[in-house]
């Protein structure tokens, strides 16, 4: 029967148990390995150098923990800063300080409880947990921790970071015998992608599809911002302190120093860029410029396909920075035509916020947009790997779980204007649009007009860039709705074989009751022989939190438990109860 508090790590009590895995796998589970890719701020930073702090009782000596020790925060924040902070344009540290991740589990289990990302600061402490009082091998669980400040390539180019990763699966799969089962949260998604396609160039294209059928046995995605995060914006031109006890000012001069800054910008999903894994192996050159090709939907479409514009600001006029002490002193030339003395308000949609439109059309109002460009351009645009604000396509993995919260009140677009202060704190929000049900509403609570989607996201990710995953989903879909909570099963509601039609969403229709929380699954209705794809939506479940679901933890279980079930009799787990 569904139900209870069945905690996430009962997967891994069946890394003990022996009988046969879904897919071409046949093993037991005791030959699995799980791997935890973090998410954004969830790998604690250690100092790399000696800093001596000569305003503070607390200097940065080697190993010492720099994210996140609030108390070196709160007494010594422009050390503490020092340490955190990179140069915007190569990427390199500061030059007084330096921080490298942590490894091992240690790096991901707890970070400073209460701050940044809120419970899952300790998230996979409670978890670790878990796993010991179940008695699971410690070599059966492994942490990729990784340097959350730093671009996809850099990863690469400064710390080999995905050549440590294929070694780790190579390493899993020697020691335990088996495959692994990759649980990666939030940007922890976009680093596995990154992976994959930069797998393409280190293996042979006939080895490419073995490698991953014997290293990786399923893939649960979760909380991923497939399309991008509008929160990224506000990060970008205001600051998000996510709790941290420091100004928005300050976490935006951090923040904007970060080539993982633009890593989660929201992109078109109707513009894509040149296909480099061919283009390699014809001969061609990897240092390419990735262009971006956008179908006519995009013309057709308002706001790139996403509920409204992701950005409404308002710029000086053409009187110059009198009225506008906040920004550079070089006027917009291009604005003579306005009427003097007023502002003009400039609309962006997610494409023009990717492509660079938005930085650009800024750069004279804000010392940070020439910089976050060049990170756009050099990092993004022209990464020899992957241009990341790009559509995914599915993975090329068996088995495929993609799982995300929804039913939230999630900020969607926001109205900037200047605040009459010095930068950083040049910009102001003065209005957030919020999906919400099904609608748009602005932070007064006035109904917007707009594209909503069928729901709204988790809080952080919306649900336009959470849901992408569904076009992973073939022409056949089953729909199973059942309640979070323990139910007999007599509240369960199915429709099977439902057309999908690829590029547009799945709305079932189906009942909710306005008290009850449930979980909805997508799942392949045998779709494509040999794959298993699935998309759960959890009611109410926030984006920090949902690793931490007990309803998630116990449907995570059942999946693999019935996995090796002898008398399973479909791909996926029965929902009806007993």
């Amino acid at each position: 029967m569904r139900g209870g508090h069945v905690g996430f790590v009962v997967i891994f009590i069946l890394l003990a148990t022996a009988g046969n895995l879904g897919g071409e796998f046949a093993g037991d589970y005791s030959k699995l390995s799980g791997i935890i890719i973090p998410g954004f701020a969830s790998t604690q930073l250690r100092a790399w150098s000696i800093l001596d702090c000569p305003y503070s009782p607390l200097d940065f000596n080697p190993l010492d923990l720099v994210w996140l020790d609030t108390t070196k925060l709160l007494s010594a924040v422009n050390c503490w800063l020092k340490c955190m902070m990179l140069d915007p344009y190569n990427q390199t540290d500061h030059n007084e300080c330096k921080s490298r991740p942590d490894s091992g589990l240690s790096a991901i289990t707890e970070l400073d409880p209460g701050y940044i990302t809120g419970p899952l600061s300790s998230v996979w402490k409670e978890w670790i947990k878990w796993c010991i009082e179940f008695g699971i091998e410690a070599n059966a669980i492994i942490a990729v921790p990784y340097d959350w400040r730093l671009s996809p390539s850099k990863l690469e180019e400064r710390d080999l970071y995905f050549h440590k990763l294929k070694l780790t699966f190579e390493t899993a799969l020697k020691l335990r015998g088996g495959p692994s089962i990759v649980f990666a949260h939030s940007l922890g998604n976009n680093v596995f992608r990154y992976f994959l396609e930069w797998l393409k160039l280190e293996i042979a294209p006939k080895e490419y599809g073995r490698w991953l059928d014997d290293h990786i046995h399923a893939y649960f995605a979760v909380g991923a911002p497939l399309l991008g995060a509008i929160e990224t914006v506000k990060a970008t031109l205001s600051g998000s302190t996510f709790g941290l006890p420091v100004s928005e000012g300050t976490v935006r001069l951090m923040f904007n120093t970060f080539g993982s800054s633009i890593w989660m910008l929201p992109f078109s999903k109707y513009c894509t860029t040149d296909n480099v894994y061919r283009r390699h192996f014809s001969g061609g050159n990897r240092k390419y410029h990735h262009a971006y090709h956008c179908d006519e939907h995009e013309l057709k479409s308002k706001y790139s396909g996403w509920p409204t514009n992701i950005i409404n600001i308002e710029v000086p006029s053409n009187r110059g920075n009198e009225v506008y002490p906040s920004v550079v002193e070089t006027p917009q030339t291009n604005l003579s035509g306005k009427e003097c003395g007023f502002p003009t308000q400039l609309s962006f949609s997610a494409r023009e916020v990717s492509d660079g439109t938005f930085f650009k059309a800024i750069k004279n109002y804000d010392p940070d947009s020439e910089r976050l460009f060049h990170l756009l351009k050099k990092s993004y645009h022209d990464d020899p790997i992957l241009n990341p604000l790009t559509p995914w396509e599915r993975p090329p993995l068996k088995n495929i779980f993609c799982i995300y919260g929804v039913d939230s009140k999630t900020e969607v677009g926001y109205y900037f204007a200047p605040s009459g202060k010095p930068y950083p704190d040049n910009w102001i929000i003065t209005d957030v649009i919020y999906e919400i049900e099904g609608s748009l509403y602005s932070r007064s609570g006035n109904l917007v007009e707009g594209n909503p989607g069928a729901t709204s996201g988790d809080e952080t990710v919306p649900y336009h860039s959470l849901s992408w995953c569904k076009n992973w989903l073939g022409p056949k879909v089953n729909i199973t709705r059942t309640p979070q909570s323990e139910h007999d099963g007599s509240d369960v509601q199915v429709h099977l074989n439902i057309e999908h039609q690829h590029g547009e969403d799945i709305i079932p229709n189906m009942t909710k009751l306005p008290t009850m929380k449930y979980i909805t699954y997508y799942e392949d209705s045998e779709s494509f022989p040999g794959t298993r794809t699935a998309v759960w939506e959890l009611d109410k479940a926030n984006h920090r939190n949902i690793v931490r679901s007990p309803a998630l933890m116990r449907e995570l279980w059942l999946e693999m438990w019935h996995d090796i079930h002898p008398d399973k009799k479909s791909k996926f787990v029965t929902k009806g109860g007993v």
